[in-house]
């Protein structure tokens, strides 16, 4: 068995990493997180195995980038003089809902990440766990509290589906 052309990943799974990262770094930051965590996987991927799950792969790359970017973006000196950028959800996955949105990014960020990497990645518990360092219980809790805050958040039925 062999790997496929990378072209063909980034094709194949780059909408869902570019909604991973958008759903834990927010919508200013996805598309950079996006590029670095292809750029690292490009770097890596002759020597992947090909039985991996390169799915989750990329999720745990975009995991490591997104959390980089929070804390570069945490670092950053914020200007007082000027008023903030205003931030559009044109072209962006799931921009039409921008209170779904900035609800899941104001939840703690093992919950946001476990609804992302799930609802979003349509990864397993087991394979969040080893993303996250955690247990696959533990995966699950966060996900189901993370879901239950939105729901409450937003006076919202949530499905499977968060796009």
């Amino acid at each position: 068995m062999t790997l496929k052309p990378f072209e063909d990943v980034v094709a194949e799974h780059g909408p869902t990493v570019l909604r991973v990262c958008r759903a834990v770094v927010g919508p200013v930051d996805a598309e950079d997180a996006w590029s670095e965590t292809f750029i690292a996987a490009m770097r890596a991927y002759p020597d992947l195995s090909p039985e991996s799950n390169v799915e989750a792969w990329l999720v745990t790359i975009a995991h490591r980038k997104a959390l980089d970017h929070i804390r570069a973006r945490d670092r950053r000196p914020v200007p007082t003089d000027e008023l903030p950028e205003q931030t559009t959800d044109r072209g962006l996955p799931g921009g039409h809902d921008p209170e779904l949105w900035k609800a899941v990014g104001a939840l703690p960020m093992k919950q946001r990440a476990a609804v992302a990497y799930h609802y979003l990645a349509g990864l397993p518990y087991t394979e969040i766990a080893v993303i996250l360092g955690n247990s696959p219980a533990a995966s699950r809790r966060a996900a189901a509290d993370g879901v239950a805050a939105l729901r409450k958040t937003l006076s919202i039925s949530v499905s499977g589906d968060i796009t």
